[in-house]
Formats: structure tokens, C-alpha cells, sequence
């Protein structure tokens, strides 16, 4: 049971006593310091406070204190958990302030690039709210509502950037909030009454091999200068295309202990984090790149395997100058401004050609673009042979670079399943046996579909047959997709 009085602890060097509010909690004390101060008169002669203003003034803090610790269950409660509770739990938050704090975290964590894309959510919140302190109370659904509509004719941000808060304000409520012991400081989730709209997505992001032919064949447009970007692009594109689709990033940080028997090995730099295999990857470097290795390759003394850091800085930099050298050579082929590539359509065009045109199976597509394709755990337990890769990626350059053939993609082609999801993405799961709902979940933080799955199954009751077959619709709310799955008992869950 918590008791509490009014008391001093050491005299000032001025003479006056500050006014303390002793907290003791299961034998233990602690003390809340208060405006109050008293001289000598103020106490008796056993050093209690009798200064009859103080003692009204802080016997009604008390009454107020007991009021509140009297709503709540507090007998596990720890003596600073009270203190804590009265102290702040009728304070505001700044959000501005914990999220520049959750961006410090993720530098901190090795997430810089990650932290920019919360960065710039931030400063697009503050400018429209007009001030650098957001508070938590001012996070309304209208306030949300309103600031993403000032967003509706951006492709990525207005996508992009409603996650990332939401990201942070979920952090701050596992953090700031204790349910157990009846700690609330952050008091509502508006986000759950917020719809965050998709990012718009180019329909034509992978082009056919007709495309590619004409693009690596095109003349580059005259430059005065040593190193011109549109080279560089050129020859960029062509290593992410001819190396299963691999990431600028990758390219940039790969280093030469990555690269020998002919063939690189690297941890995908985008997902390493997240996964169980650390996103390893192994591929061999097909004969019609080589020269670029050459061509680019850094000083013998230089750790790194290229020389892109010697004249880009920084990666932000360098894949800015690669995208801009895609575009001016799309603009030598008198292509229009909205039609032109970037470095990212040669990943994509990778996979469609290589489902598309070279009969590979999704899996075999993910297994080369390094997706985990829902085993990521698996793949965590394994030491892979990624010969399989290898031979896809050169059916690949075989197909674009050595043959006239034409592409086999249909012009209304479905949407592939999804099996992956990104962690901050809304996702909505119901279970269904014989047309029944049998339970549903709707929340962020999943990864795949079997996550949503595994959330699922306690839905269902012992009484369902062993065998039976359940129906798991998996609805990924933030990009407007839903696919139907079926699990059977004692095989599938």
C-alpha cells in the first residue's frame, strides 16, 4: 500500500529546507521534489514540516495523488513505477521530439538511408502542422487525414511517409505506454482510423528485351567531359542486369575480399537485416561484363572492388548520377520524359524476362533476384547452391544480348501472388472454415504470409478435423491486395 507525507531531507546553504513528498511503496521510498520551500519556522522541533500554507497546499497534491493511484491496480506496482505514473501521467509528449529521437536510434543501428525516408516524413508533417513540437494530442484522425491529402498527387510520399510516422507513433506506444501497470502516457491510436493510400506503381517499370537491345546499342550522346554520365549509366545498368538484377548499393560497398573465382559474394544490403541468412548471395560474373570490372575496378590499395566512391561520396550521390545518365541516354533515343528508365527498371527487367521469356518459375526467379520468396528460416538453415542462379541469369543475357527473340509478355497480365510484406504495412488476416469466420486480426509488423498465418490458427477450434482444409484470406490494406490461402490441418498448421 503507497503512503505518502510531507518532509524535508537537507538544508540549503541560503537556510531554507526544500519541500519534498515522501512515496514509500512496498518498504521502499522514494521522493517527489516540489515547489515548496520553508525555513526553520517552518519546522518543529522534530524537523516536520508545520508551515500551515505548505501543509495545505501540498495535503491537497496528496489528495489528488491517492485520487488517482485509487483507479488503478497498483499492489505490484514498484515505488519509482508510482512515482512515474503521478509525475507523468497526464503529460503531453512532444512527438516531434521522440521521433527525432527514433531517427538518432536507426543511424545508430546502421539504418541511415532507412532514417532519411523518416527524416523527410517528419519535416513534411512539421511544415504542414507549422511547427517544430507535434505534440501526441495533436495527432487526430482529422489532422492525420488532412496533412496525407496535401500529399494526394505525390507517386511515393504519400505512401511513404504516413508508414513512417506510423512506425514511430506505434514505437512510442510500446515504449512510453506500461498496460500491466496502468501507465498510459500516449492515450489514443488514431491510425486506426486512418487509410494511408498506395504509391502509384509505373505499369511498365520492367521493359521487353526488344527494349533492352535498343537501349545498350544506342549511341551515347557526345560530352565534353572525361567520365560522362550517360556512360556511366549505361554501364551501371548493365551490371545491375547481368548480375541477377543487383542493387547500386551493393555495387557500390562491394569489396574485393567479395570477389574472386569469378564470382562475387555479398549480403544483400536492403534486406540483411531482417533475415535469418543475412540475405547471402552468390553470383557468378558472366563473361560480356568482365571489361566493366576492368574498366571500373578501384586502385590496388583500395579495399573497395569499384572505383564509384572515388567520384560519387556518397551511395545517395552515386545512384542519383547513374539514374540521370539512364535518362539522358533515353533522351538520345527520343524517348518522352515520362517513359524514361531508371536504374531499378533493369532489376525488374531481369525477373519478367526471366519468368516471361526464359520459363522460370516465380521461386526461381525470387532465388535469383535474392528474395527469400517465404523461406526465410529455411534458407537461415542451409548452405544454398546458387549454381540454379547462375545458369537463370545467363538463359537471361543469353536471351536479351545473343538472339532476336521477342517478348512473350501479355499485355494484361495478373498481379503475382505476394508472399512478403513490408513490416510497416497494414495487413488484415480472417480465417474461414466451411464459409464460417473463425477469427481476424488486423495490425503491422508481419513479414510474410505464413506471420499472418501463425496468428491466425489459435482461431481455430479443437473441434475442426484433422485434414480439414481452412480458407485464409490475407488483405495487405495499404496496397489494396488481397489473396486467398489454403492451409490443412496437421500439415499446414
Amino acid at each position: 500500500m503507497v503512503t505518502m507525507a510531507i518532509c524535508v531531507q537537507k538544508q540549503r546553504k541560503d537556510g531554507y529546507w526544500p519541500v519534498y513528498i515522501r512515496v514509500t511503496q512496498n518498504r521502499k521510498i522514494a521522493y517527489i521534489k516540489t515547489s515548496k520551500m520553508v525555513n526553520a519556522r517552518g519546522l518543529n522541533s522534530k524537523g516536520e514540516v508545520r508551515d500551515a500554507y505548505v501543509v495545505r497546499a501540498l495535503s491537497d497534491t496528496i489528495a489528488d495523488y491517492y485520487d488517482r493511484l485509487n483507479r488503478r491496480d497498483i499492489d505490484t506496482w514498484t515505488v519509482r513505477q508510482v512515482v512515474e505514473f503521478l509525475l507523468h501521467e497526464r503529460d503531453d509528449v512532444c512527438f516531434s521530439d521522440y521521433c527525432r529521437q527514433h531517427i538518432s536510434r536507426l543511424i545508430e543501428n546502421g539504418q541511415e538511408r532507412t532514417s532519411k525516408n523518416y527524416r523527410m516524413a517528419l519535416q513534411s508533417m512539421e511544415l504542414y502542422a507549422g511547427t517544430n513540437r507535434i505534440m501526441f494530442s495533436n495527432l487526430t484522425v482529422a489532422f492525420l487525414n488532412a496533412w496525407i491529402k496535401t500529399m494526394e498527387r505525390t507517386h511515393r510520399a504519400k505512401e511513404q511517409y504516413p508508414v513512417c510516422i506510423r512506425q514511430v507513433y506505434r514505437a512510442a506506444m510500446k515504449e512510453l505506454n506500461d498496460d500491466e501497470a496502468g501507465i498510459i502516457r500516449i492515450h489514443h491510436n488514431p491510425w486506426l482510423k486512418v487509410e494511408i493510400p498506395a504509391a502509384d506503381r509505373s505499369e511498365k517499370l520492367a521493359i521487353t528485351p526488344e527494349a533492352c537491345r535498343a537501349f545498350f546499342s544506342a549511341p551515347l550522346p557526345e560530352s565534353k567531359f572525361k567520365e560522362p554520365l550517360p556512360e556511366l549509366g549505361r554501364d551501371v545498368a548493365k551490371l545491375c542486369l547481368c548480375l541477377g538484377g543487383i542493387n547500386t548499393v551493393d555495387l557500390y560497398q562491394m569489396r574485393k575480399a567479395d570477389y574472386y573465382d569469378g564470382i562475387i559474394h555479398y549480403n544483400r544490403s536492403k534486406t540483411k537485416k531482417f533475415r535469418a541468412d543475412g540475405a547471402y548471395m552468390e553470383m557468378r560474373v558472366p563473361d560480356i561484363i568482365k571489361p566493366l570490372f576492368t574498366k571500373y575496378a578501384a586502385e590496388s590499395a583500395d579495399p573497395l572492388l569499384f572505383c564509384f566512391h572515388q567520384r560519387h561520396t556518397t551511395l545517395d550521390s552515386f545512384n542519383a548520377n547513374v539514374n540521370i545518365g539512364i535518362h539522358k541516354v533515353c533522351e538520345s533515343m527520343g524517348m518522352a520524359k515520362e517513359d524514361r528508365y531508371c536504374v531499378y527498371t533493369f532489376r525488374h527487367t531481369w525477373g519478367t524476362v526471366a519468368q516471361n521469356d526464359c520459363g522460370a518459375s516465380i521461386s526461381d526467379v525470387a532465388f535469383g533476384m535474392n528474395h527469400s520468396a517465404g523461406h526465410t528460416v529455411t534458407r537461415g538453415y542451409l548452405k544454398l547452391n546458387f549454381e540454379p542462379a547462375w545458369t537463370l541469369n545467363e538463359k537471361v543475357i543469353e536471351y536479351i544480348f545473343f538472339s532476336e527473340g521477342t517478348s512473350h509478355r501479355q499485355q494484361n497480365e495478373q498481379p503475382e501472388p505476394f508472399s512478403r510484406f513490408s513490416p510497416a504495412q497494414m495487413i488484415k488476416g480472417t480465417v474461414y472454415f466451411r464459409g464460417r469466420i473463425l477469427g481476424q486480426i488486423q495490425d503491422i509488423g508481419f513479414r510474410n504470409v505464413d506471420d499472418v498465418v501463425r496468428r491466425l490458427v489459435p482461431f481455430i477450434p479443437d473441434d475442426v478435423p484433422v485434414r480439414s482444409i481452412c480458407q485464409f484470406r490475407i488483405e495487405n490494406l495499404d496496397k489494396h491486395q488481397t489473396q486467398v490461402y489454403e492451409r490443412q490441418k496437421g500439415k499446414g498448421f
